[in-house]
């Protein structure tokens, strides 16, 4: 595989999704809502503390099942700084490995289903690159972007976490800590490579964007949402060692998911259901 071949393929695309502001929108938007008003949202509720005992069940469930020291911590603390704690620390988490997904699966989507809409995919398969070349090509332009977002999402969160924490926690900072950099920096790009991976694999075999971008979402979304679901309810805590497991898990998956993509990648198909 050539490097100066993935990276040409890269830059002829990124050209091309710098000015779709359907694509550049939703890399904008879902992470400012992710990382900015949603910290701000629940920061800024005062009834947080007044919930019934009904609505807390998930939560003392969370609690039972947090590492010692972090239970340690929370006994130092009233109802309302552990709630605000518990939340900001392990329920937005899993959040982050939407942001991810979200942007990659937009710019994935329209790998080669957009290609063939815009009618510029037979010049592209017709250039001197070969077939793994050219995945990991449409593979870049997307996971750049979404490490990038995420990172930054990531950056943005913690100054909004930390400058309530400084007055809700008396003076203690959240963010950085090892978990939320183990989540940022390990679980969530091998979470948008998975990603990447089918939508770029199923973007080769459907006629538009939007089916690409429907058919990979059904795929990973209810992936998350089990996550998210099994943080809220205690089942899974995204703590240190669970990152890491989740880490080579996916990391796995992407070995196989990769090279059965550029296996099933084939330009004489694709050119002939365009006949």
């Amino acid at each position: 595989m050539r490097i100066n071949k993935v990276i040409l393929i890269f830059k002829k695309d990124w050209r091309e999704i710098r000015r779709n502001w359907q694509i550049l929108l939703p890399i904008f938007v879902i992470p400012f809502m992710i990382s900015v008003l949603l910290p701000m949202f629940i920061l800024s509720t005062p009834s947080i503390i007044s919930m019934p005992a009904s609505s807390l069940a998930g939560i003392e469930n969370l609690m039972k099942n947090l590492p010692k020291n972090i239970q340690t911590e929370i006994k130092e603390m009233n109802i309302q700084q552990a709630l605000i704690y518990i939340m900001l620390q392990y329920f937005i988490a899993p959040f982050f490995l939407v942001i991810p997904i979200m942007v990659s699966d937009v710019i994935a989507s329209d790998s080669f289903a957009g290609e063939k809409e815009r009618k510029t995919i037979e010049a592209l398969l017709a250039t001197p690159i070969s077939d793994d070349e050219l995945f990991m090509g449409k593979v870049l332009v997307a996971f750049i972007p979404a490490v990038i977002a995420t990172t930054v999402s990531f950056l943005l969160y913690s100054v909004v976490v930390d400058l309530y924490s400084l007055r809700l926690l008396n003076g203690k900072l959240i963010l950085p800590n090892l978990t939320w950099l183990l989540l940022v920096f390990c679980l969530s790009p091998t979470v948008a490579l998975t990603s990447i991976g089918l939508t770029v694999t199923i973007s080769t075999k459907v006629k538009g964007f939007r089916e690409a971008q429907q058919i990979s979402a059904g795929i990973t979304i209810p992936i998350l949402f089990m996550l998210i679901f099994g943080q809220v309810m205690g089942i899974v805590i995204l703590g240190p060692q669970m990152i890491v497991f989740l880490t080579i898990s996916f990391l796995v998956a992407n070995f196989f998911l990769f090279g059965i993509g550029i296996s099933l990648f084939g330009r004489e198909e694709i050119l002939s259901k365009l006949v």
